[in-house]
Formats: C-alpha cells, sequence, structure tokens
C-alpha cells in the first residue's frame, strides 16, 4: 500500500509517516520544511517538498497513492478567518478534489476537539455535540474541513476523521514547551481551583487509531471519531510533574477565572487595537482550557476501530520530556 501523509515536517505527520514506514507501507510525505523530514526521507520515505495551496501541486501529490492520510493545517487561536480558511479549509477542498481526480481509494482526515470548544466545562462529550457557534476561527474551519471531506464520500470517496486530544510524546513542541516558557517568565498560574481535568492522548495511540483508519471498513467508514487516552486526569498534575521532571518549581500560585478572563479580555482588545495586531500573552480560550474540565467520550473509537489505548498518558510524557531534554543539551 502507498499512501501521502500531508503535514509531515510537523509533529503528528511526523510521528504517524515514521509508524507507517515501520509497518512496511510506502510513504510519500510532503511539508514546507525539508530538514525537519531527513529522518523519514533516510527511512525511505519520499519527500516532496510544496504548499498545498497549489492544488497542481496536490494533484501530483495524489498520483499513484492508495489513501491519503491528511495532517497539515493550521493551529492557534489568534489570526483572522481568511488566514484559517485557507489554510484548513481551502486546503482540505484541494486534497480531497485531488483523491477524486486521481483515484485515491481514502482520505483520513486529522480534525480537532477545538470543534467542541465554547468555554465551559464539558465531561464525555460525543462526536455528535458540536455547538451551534464556535468560539474561535480555528474551531469553525477545522470544523468545516470536516463537512468537505464527508461531502467526498457521496462521490465515492471512502473517508474518516479523527479529533484527537491534546497529543504528547517526542517531538511534541506545543502544549508543554509553551507552559514551560511561560512558568520561566514568570507568568504561569493557575487557573481556578486546578482541579479541573481533562484528556490528552499519547502519540501512540494516535498512530493506532490513524493506522487502524486505513485498515478499517464497512460501517467504520464515512464516520469521525474523538480520540483520547480515555482517563481524564487533573491538568495541573501533569503540568507540575513536567515542571519537576526540568528541575523547576511547581506551579502553586492560583489566579481567580473571573479575573483571568478579564485580563485575557483586555489583552486581546488592547492587541487588536495596535499596528500588526501582534498576539496577545493571554487569550480568552486559554483561559478556560487550563480553568475547565474537557473529556471525551471514545465509546464510538472502540466500536468501531477497535481503538483501545494502551500507552499511558505518563509514559507519553516521560517520552516528551527525556526527549526535549536532549534536544536542550544538544
Amino acid at each position: 500500500m502507498r499512501i501521502l501523509v500531508t503535514g509531515a515536517s510537523g509533529f503528528i505527520g511526523g510521528r504517524f509517516a515514521r509508524f507507517a514506514l515501520e509497518q512496511g507501507l510506502e510513504v510519500r510525505i510532503n511539508g514546507r520544511r525539508a530538514e525537519a523530514v531527513e529522518a523519514l526521507v533516510a527511512r525511505g520515505a519520499e519527500f516532496v517538498q510544496g504548499d498545498l495551496s497549489d492544488l497542481a501541486l496536490v494533484q501530483r501529490l495524489c498520483q499513484g497513492v492508495d489513501m491519503v492520510v491528511h495532517c497539515a493545517g493550521a493551529v492557534g487561536v489568534w489570526g483572522s478567518y481568511d488566514y484559517f480558511h485557507q489554510a484548513n479549509v481551502t486546503v482540505t477542498e484541494h486534497v480531497v478534489e485531488a483523491c477524486l481526480r486521481q483515484g485515491v481509494r481514502r482520505l483520513v482526515h486529522l480534525s480537532s476537539p477545538s470543534v467542541y470548544f465554547d468555554g465551559k466545562s464539558h465531561v464525555g462529550l460525543r462526536e455528535e455535540q458540536v455547538p451551534r457557534k464556535f468560539v474561535d476561527h480555528y474551531g469553525a474551519t477545522k470544523y468545516l474541513a470536516e463537512q468537505k471531506v464527508f461531502g467526498a464520500a457521496e462521490r465515492g470517496l471512502e473517508v474518516v476523521a479523527l479529533r484527537p486530544r491534546f497529543v504528547t510524546g517526542a517531538g511534541d513542541t506545543s502544549i508543554f514547551p509553551r507552559m514551560v516558557e511561560m512558568h520561566r517568565k514568570g507568568r504561569l498560574w493557575i487557573v481556578g481551583n486546578g482541579l479541573n481535568k481533562v484528556d490528552f492522548t499519547s502519540i501512540h495511540n494516535l498512530n493506532d487509531a490513524l493506522f487502524s483508519c486505513l485498515t478499517a471498513g464497512g460501517e467504520a467508514l464515512g464516520r469521525v471519531y474523538n480520540i483520547s487516552n480515555g482517563a481524564p486526569v487533573p491538568l495541573w498534575d501533569v503540568v507540575n510533574y513536567v515542571l519537576r521532571r526540568f528541575g523547576l518549581a511547581p506551579v502553586g500560585r492560583h489566579l481567580p477565572f473571573g479575573l483571568a478572563y478579564g485580563l485575557a479580555t483586555l489583552n486581546e482588545g488592547i492587541c487588536r487595537l495596535l499596528p500588526g495586531r501582534p498576539e496577545p500573552a493571554l487569550f480568552r480560550l486559554g483561559v478556560a482550557v487550563m480553568a475547565r474540565d474537557f473529556s471525551l467520550d471514545i465509546s464510538r473509537a472502540r466500536q468501531y476501530l477497535d481503538y483501545e489505548p494502551r500507552v499511558s498518558l505518563w509514559t507519553a510524557v516521560d517520552e516528551f520530556c527525556d526527549w526535549w531534554q536532549a534536544r536542550q543539551a544538544g
């Protein structure tokens, strides 16, 4: 089987491409940074560099490919709607169209649980519990991209989508590095009482789920799936564990939710008025993420993908810490 993995210069796409190579698949990869995929090329991946906004490039990428795992896209909470729409919706439209034109059999689309975010606490969210109104451009465009993917099923393309929550492991440059940097600058506070429980996902477990999407059939197709480790944990226990691994003092200072939310609102407002609209240091959505319970119901993935988390969160966190420390030392 030959597959294409988009976004392979990023964390999730890169780790899945390596996993697919280890399973004996022929893997073509795409990304913007050649230096980020050198190890994958050395393992036998075929690298085609380029921007997925170029429809002609996407058509070439999909030639001779059996299945596509689409991991590319913009991530974040700050930026214009046009920016997120281009990176998450238009690019996905290009991938869908290329799959249909080039006879690709299946498209596996990496979405996000950000489609659920509304600033409130949620426990055991099911896939159909999408809010009527999205609180940010990222969540809105990721959901719209999903709809483009599932619309292609009516044209004969086999499609599956995953919404993995807080993915971590070696290669994660997003979740914990940002918090560690904030802590070193003295800007990390526990928002609220610090007891909120959230889901994480080991990159190994996500790789298993993605691979299952390549091999599953029948009723598993045409669905979107929540993916996590299936065991919510107190967010701040995890953060403080990582800080201790790095020899840093744990976070002990608390900031009331209302005060933090008000400061974030003010910060965002000021940044919108400044030239260039710089990214705020504090977001309302970020405050909610740090203070609210947030977990997913993964029973659908268990039923249709035979998904069962096999790598614990703490193993994934230790893997991240070992990798990050080696990277800093190098």
